[in-house]
This record gives C-alpha cells, structure tokens and sequence, in this order.
C-alpha cells in the first residue's frame, strides 16, 4: 500500500473519529434550561458583557470559521467555553474563541505528530481525548483564581462587617471596600462587577447571584445565601457576618492541621521509592563488589 493511500486512510480515520466524537457530544449534551439565573442567562447576558464573540463568525467565512461554528453552535460549547473563560476572570487573551482554536490545534496537531513518530495510524482517534487536555490547563486557572478569591475574604467580610455596623447597607460597604483596597485581587474584581451589574439596573438578589456563579465556591454560596437570607427575615446582618467569618477561619485551620498530619504519612513514598534503597546500595554495595571478587573480607 502506497504512502497516498496511507494518507489518505489515516484522513478517513481521523475525520470518521472527529464525526463519532461530536455526535456522542451532542447526544450528551443536556437540554439548555430557559429559567432565569441559570448559568446559560450568565454567559450570554448582553448588557453586562456585550455580544458573545462566537456572534462574530461568519457563517459564509472560510473553513476555520465554520469549524469554529459548529463547535460552538451546533455541538454545544459555547456556552461552556465563555463560562470557562468568565470563571478565569474574563482576561482579554485568551478569548473564548481562543481558547477552542486551541482546543481545535492540539486536536489536529498532537495526533497527527504521535500518528507520523510511531507510524501508527490508531493514534489518530486520540483527536478527541486530545481536544479536551486544554480543558485541563483552564480548569487550573479557574481554581488559582479561586484561592485568590479565598485568600483574603474572610478580612473582607469583617471589614464589611464593621462598616455595615458604622450605618451603612452590605452594598455600599463593598463598594467602600472596593475603593479603598490600594492592590486588587481576584475577590475585589468580582466585587467591582457585582456592583458594576447593580449599576446597570440588576436587583441586589440576581447581582449576589450572579457573583457566586461566576466564582462557583462553596463559601462565596454561603455568604451569598446570607446575606439573601439577612435580607429576606431582616435580622441583623453585622452578627452573621463576624459569625461567619470565624467560622471560615476555624475551617481553614482545621484544613491546614489535617494537611500537616497528612505530611509524615506522604513522605513515606518518596522515602521508600529514593531514600532507603539509595541508603541500601551504599551499604551493600562494598559488601557485593567484594563478594564478585572472591569472598567476604572476613
């Protein structure tokens, strides 16, 4: 069998992989849900972040932009990229349509180089496992962002607290909050667009809402529900927030105290996989050599 027709197999197969693989992601994908709050209304709100840049596609364009659309419209992950890229703090690179070209490159690329290194033309059906591994990086991102945000809330509820209990409302204690922080984080950011959204006509329910699904932690849920709560019963929210704010700090050392006891029972792996056999073979390595010369010195 000539190299063209090899060529030509290995093209069927990986476009045959690609077409199972989207098919199976499409009959996966659950039904798009029409209540207001989901995460869908989220990511493709136009008053907050404008038009979805998937809208840019041509859909008469070349041949990248009508990948680029059935990917995004027709398999489904639109809505999951712009989430994705919401929850990493919506940076200008990369976009959410950067992050499929991506996803599309290391598709096509890795399978075809693992495919022409081991002349093994199966390889080409990693296409799909390929074009999730970017999935990975981001997610990574999302959680760092995410430790970001828990590094120094419980501070800022306390000091929410305190300047709740001077006479203000929570809204304007963040908007304090937000100002006078000399260096941002991640958890300042998210308070700014949860204020910037109250601005824009948002009722301080869905603008609070709307903040713990974009950074999609348990604790930010809970002081969300809080303060909804606090709201809703109208009992005193300065109480709820110290209460709560200890608390978060009990559970935190609790969380480093259980990493500690866990230390001495995870160094037993490297100390048996390097350790003791490289203490080993210094011991009875002499003791061998003299015994492939001829005995035992004694």
């Amino acid at each position: 069998m000539d190299s063209a027709t090899n060529m030509f197999l290995m093209g069927l197969l990986f476009l045959g992989t690609v077409g199972i693989w989207m098919a199976v992601q499409r009959a996966l994908t659950p039904p798009k849900k029409e209540e207001g709050g989901s995460l869908s209304d989220l990511v493709k709100d136009k008053a907050s972040k404008g038009a979805s840049i998937f809208d840019k596609l041509d859909p008469n364009g070349g041949l990248l932009d009508k990948i680029d659309l059935l990917l995004a419209k027709n398999v489904g992950l639109q809505d999951k990229l712009e989430l994705m890229h919401l929850r990493m703090g919506s940076p200008d690179k990369p976009t959410a349509l950067d992050m499929l070209h991506t996803k599309e490159l290391v598709s096509v690329v890795v399978p075809i180089l693992l495919a022409g290194l081991t002349e093994m033309p199966v390889l080409l059906l990693a296409a799909p496992i390929c074009f999730m591994l970017p999935d990975v990086l981001y997610a990574g991102k999302i959680q760092k962002r995410q430790q970001q945000v828990l590094g120094n809330f419980p501070t800022m509820v306390d000091l929410a607290a305190l300047i709740i209990e001077s006479g203000l409302d929570y809204m304007t204690a963040f908007d304090r909050i937000v100002k006078i922080t000399p260096n941002q984080t991640a958890l300042e950011e998210e308070l700014g667009k949860m204020l910037h959204e109250l601005q824009l006509g948002y009722s301080r329910r869905d603008s609070l809402r709307r903040l713990a699904m974009r950074v999609d932690l348990q604790e930010i849920n809970s002081f969300v529900g809080l303060i909804i709560q606090s709201d809703e019963l109208g009992t005193s929210l300065v109480e709820l927030l110290r209460n709560f704010a200890a608390d978060m700090r009990f559970r935190r050392l609790n969380r480093a105290e259980q990493l500690a006891a866990q230390a001495s029972t995870k160094m037993l792996i490297p100390l048996f996989v390097f350790i003791f056999p490289t203490v080993f073979i210094l011991m009875l390595a002499p003791m061998v050599m003299d015994l492939l010369k001829g005995g035992l010195p004694f």
